[in-house]
Parts: structure tokens; sequence; C-alpha cells
């Protein structure tokens, strides 16, 4: 029987185009005009599936986008493993800030990457992690290394807060049942230094709409006399923080988790260096809430971002003009016990409350989720750990987590099981952003790590 290792060396090239070939597909969830790519992201990781090996693969119809359900059992009196993954990306915009076509996948070198990057949107977030586990399914399959059973669940609405999935999970507990899930949606460390991710923040989303005057005005003649929306959501934005960058809305805090120094002074044992973190941003200085350090205040503590603003004209030229609207989009990343809807009506409240008498202010909130942390002592971290440790030569760090999957914490909920998150990617692979990529090294050692945990995971359980 061959190893994951030797595998992966004699299928790389096919397995690299064969990922090449599932990223030239559009699947933007956001944007209707991509609708049919969405399906057809969804068809070709159906046929993805039956061809690893699955013995059954279905298309499981939502009031959204489907989920792609397969499964591969081969003792009900073995573990279960569930595969969670998600085929749709973040739209590409804006587009001429990449180097290369967002869909036209190419692989460049990089000093980060020197064995190369597949440059793609939903390289990296989600596709190539993703698809990781269809190959592995792959490699157990086809060696005889299957130690246990598996079943997968991908679907295609992840980056529009996965409502169909929530409808979905509710209804099929039974289909569903597993032992451990196993997502690959997060990243690591490094290449050198391996690491699992034990914690994520909530979400809160919202858009809010600033209404002056009942048009737009000419700027000379109503200029100084007429609230301006936009000025004035400029100045509500801006109040949402003080001095210290603390969120000024009252109640924000109020179940915020505070972790005990020895809790923070065991995530300081973290290899990171500031200086090099500037770098690779091109930042003079970091920002952010007072008394803590970066790597806490991106993970351990909320946030409040305005991810989109505009209003009036922004076309070429100049156009005086007193715009009747002005618009945000506003994300609030959340710690453990924050729940998303009480902070999305805390938040309501209060901005609805600092707008001025001149303007009409409303408050739309698009989706959220809760956040989620996982013990390290469980058989599945146990297991993720000794994976690593085979592969990388190199224990992983617990860490927590910045960003949010939302559909992580309705899992334990609806489905009673903790979820094991192995990420591969690394924090400069630019998900959400221009340039999106995922190192041919990480894409390749993830498959050839992912076979280890099921080997394990099924061996610690008995």
């Amino acid at each position: 029987m061959k190893d994951s290792k030797q595998y992966v060396q004699e299928n790389k090239d096919r397995l690299i185009n064969e990922l090449i070939e599932l990223l030239k597909i559009p699947s933007v969830s956001a944007d209707s005009a991509y609708s049919q790519d969405v399906i057809n992201t969804a068809e070709a990781v159906k046929a993805s599936l039956e061809k690893a090996g699955c013995d059954l693969v279905e298309m499981c119809e939502t009031p959204g986008y489907p989920i792609v359900y397969g499964e591969k059992i081969i003792d009900k009196n073995l573990p279960t493993v569930l595969v969670y993954g998600h085929y749709d990306v973040q739209p590409a915009d804006p587009i001429e800030l990449w180097t290369s076509p967002p869909f036209e996948p190419v692989i460049k070198k990089t000093d980060i990457h020197p064995e190369g990057a597949i440059f793609a949107r939903g390289a990296c977030d989600d596709k190539g992690q993703m698809f990781m586990h269809v190959k592995a399914l792959e490699y157990m399959i086809q060696n005889d290394a299957l130690p246990c059973n598996v079943k997968f669940m991908i679907e295609g609405e992840e980056e529009v807060g996965s409502v169909s999935l929530s409808w979905f999970v509710k209804r099929n507990q039974e289909k569903l049942k597993n032992d451990v899930i196993l997502i690959s949606d997060t990243g690591m460390i490094s290449n050198e230094q391996p690491s699992i991710t034990t914690g994520l923040r909530g979400l809160s989303y919202v858009e809010v709409e600033v209404t002056g005057p009942n048009r737009d005005l000419h700027s000379g003649l109503y200029g100084g006399a007429v609230a301006n929306p936009i000025n004035v959501l400029a100045k509500m934005i801006a109040s949402l923080h003080d001095e210290n960058n603390h969120i000024t809305i009252p109640g924000f805090y109020d179940k915020v988790e505070e972790l005990s120094k020895e809790q923070r002074a065991e995530m300081g044992k973290r290899p990171f260096s500031l200086d090099q973190y500037k770098k690779s941003l091109d930042i003079a200085e970091v920002s952010g809430e007072a008394g803590y350090d970066t790597n806490e205040r991106n993970s351990i503590r909320p946030t409040l971002d305005v991810n989109g603003i505009w209003g009036g004209y922004t076309g070429e030229g100049a156009k005086t003009v007193i715009a009747s609207k002005a618009f945000a989009k506003i994300s609030m990343r959340l710690v453990p016990n924050q729940d998303w809807e009480e902070i999305t009506e805390l938040f309501k409240k209060h901005f609805e409350s600092i707008a001025p008498k001149s303007v009409k202010v409303v408050v739309k909130p698009h989706h959220g989720g809760q956040g989620y942390v996982t013990p390290t002592d469980s058989i599945g971290y146990q297991a993720a750990s000794k994976a690593y440790t085979d592969t990388f030569g190199v224990t992983p760090i617990p860490v927590r987590s910045g960003g949010s999957i939302p559909i992580v914490a309705l899992f334990e909920e609806e489905l009673n099981s903790k979820s094991i998150m192995m990420g591969f990617g690394l924090d400069s692979d630019a998900i959400h952003s221009p340039n999106e990529h995922f190192g041919v090294f990480n894409y390749l050692k993830g498959i050839e790590t992912i076979p280890l945990f099921y080997k394990y995971f099924t061996a610690l359980s008995k």
C-alpha cells in the first residue's frame, strides 16, 4: 500500500490540474449574475466525489443553492467523519488590482511559496482546501486505507451567510449523523509551524442607509443650509469608536469573554514578528483596542469595521452635488458569549439614536453567526495534532482565529458534534482580496495529512 506522501508525489501534476479546472468556474454566490456558474460548480464537486469513490452522491435542493452530499459507509459500527466545505467564492472586485485574471488560475513563485502558489479567486477560500478532502478520500479508497466512514456536506452559500445550510442541517440530522466534523476553511501559522484553529469569532453584518433631502441638491445653492447625508454618516461611523479604539455601543461588551492572564500568556507563545507583520501589509504602524497586542486584537477581542461606504457622485470628473442618500456596510466580529442577534439589535438601537433630526436612518441586518471554541483535549484534536506532527515534523500549536465560520456553532447545536478545523492556508494568501492564492506545498501537504487524521481518529475512538 502506498502512503499518502508517495501517492501525492506520483500524482502531483494531475492533482494540481484538477483543482485549476475547478477554480476556473466563477461561483460567486453574492452576485445573481453568476447563479448558473454556482450551479455548475456544484455539479463539478458532485462529479469529483463520485470519481473519488463515494458510494452515494447527490445534489440536495434547498431554498437557495444546492448542497452536495456524498458518503462512503464501510461499516456502521465504525466512527463517521463529516467533512464540511463550501464551493462558493467571494466577488473578485476590484478586478483591476489582480495581477492575473481571477478566474484564469496561474501558478507563480513567491518568497513565501518558492514551489509556487495557485493564484485565483477561491484558491484558498475554500475550493483548494475543500478539494484536499476529496483527493484525500481518493487516495484512501484507491489504496484501501479508509479506516472509517466518511460523509461530505459541501455548500454554496458560505460567503453570503449559509442560510440554506442551516435549513438543510435542521431537516437532515439523521442523514448527517457523525462522530466528528472536519473542516479546512482556516489557516495555520506558517509552512514550518502548523497550527490548529480552536476558536472562531462570531459575526454580525448590517447595512445602514442615511437619507437627508428628498432629492440630490446643488451644493452651491443648498450647501451649508441642508444636512449632507454623507457628512452625517461619516460622523456617525467615527463616533462608534473612542480614542482607545473601544467600541462605544452601550452593552456591546457586557458578555465578552475575558481570558485569564495565563491564557493570554499561552497565546503569546505563538511565533510572531510584528515587524514582519507590518512589512507584509506595507504599513508603518498597527492599530487597535488599547491594552491588547496584535494577535489578541484579531482573535479574542470583538471588532467593528466599515466594509464599504458610498453615496453621491463617484464617477470621472466633478459633479457638485449634495446626495440625498448615503450608505455603508458594517461588520462586527464577535467573541464567545456575544449573541449575534443581540449585538445586531444593540447596534441598530444605538445607530438610530445618534442620528441628528436632519436625517432619517435605516439599519438593515444581513446575516451573522455565533463564535465557537473547541477543546484541545478531545479525540478529534489529538488525532489532528498527531497527523500534523507526522507530516510536518513539528507539533501544531492551538490558536484562535479572527475569522468567522458561523455554521460551526450551528453544527454543535443541531448535530451535537465537535468540529476540528485543520486549515492549511496562510494569512498572506489574500483571501477575500485581489490576488488570492494557495501554495502548491500547502495544497499537497493537506492531501498528505488528512488521511492520517482518519487513521488516528479511528484508532483513538476504540
